[in-house]
């Protein structure tokens, strides 16, 4: 497919009046079109796509251009977010235990990969933790530090079973049965 008609079919998705903090709009999404700027041009949608949600459709465009542009980290965010768009957004705020607290010693890989478990406060008929499982994406770097602290997004693999959750509540991730790390919620929209 064309990236450019990708990218002008996503850009028609965003709404005229959105604006990102550093007051970039659709119409200079379009400029960079114009001069064939096409990465700089995603990478400004996808900072769009931040201000307010956009359709599943939308981040689809944008995985199809990133994948024209081998642009494989862009590819994953945007296939992230359109099962966002489809499924509801976790957010929270992740500090990992400290590998002398007996935590991780090898980093979070920070683009999906990782499905811990969560207690998220369900549990079983003998009292025991009902862990859920998501993947977990950190933002804005693409590993997280053992004993780290970052914002990241979770994708659980029942989203029901999420739907009790709220804001400033705090979960613990396990990807063994002690805690690794505890996270407070800053985000929870999932679908009705």
């Amino acid at each position: 497919m064309d990236v450019l008609a990708l990218l002008k079919s996503a850009s028609l998705l965003v709404p005229e009046e959105s604006a990102t903090g550093n007051d970039v709009t659709v119409d200079g999404v379009w400029e960079y079109l114009a001069h064939d700027e096409w990465e700089v041009a995603l990478g400004l949608l996808e900072e769009l796509g931040d201000v307010r949600p956009l359709p599943a459709v939308f981040w689809a465009s944008m995985a199809a251009a990133a994948e024209e542009l081998c642009l494989d980290r862009s590819v994953a965010w945007c296939h992230w977010r359109e099962g966002e768009a489809r499924r509801g957004v976790i957010r929270a705020d992740l500090t990992l235990r400290a590998p002398s607290d007996g935590g991780r010693r090898s980093l979070v890989p920070g683009a999906g990969v990782l499905r811990p478990m969560w207690d998220i406060g369900h549990r079983t008929p003998t009292g025991e933790p009902a862990y859920a499982v998501a993947h977990l994406w950190v933002e804005g770097v693409p590993a997280l530090e053992p004993g780290g602290r970052a914002p990241v997004r979770l994708a659980p693999l029942t989203p029901e079973r999420w739907g009790h959750l709220r804001p400033g509540q705090v979960i613990t991730l396990h990807e063994t049965r002690p805690v690794g790390g505890t996270a407070v919620l800053l985000e929870v929209m999932l679908p009705e």
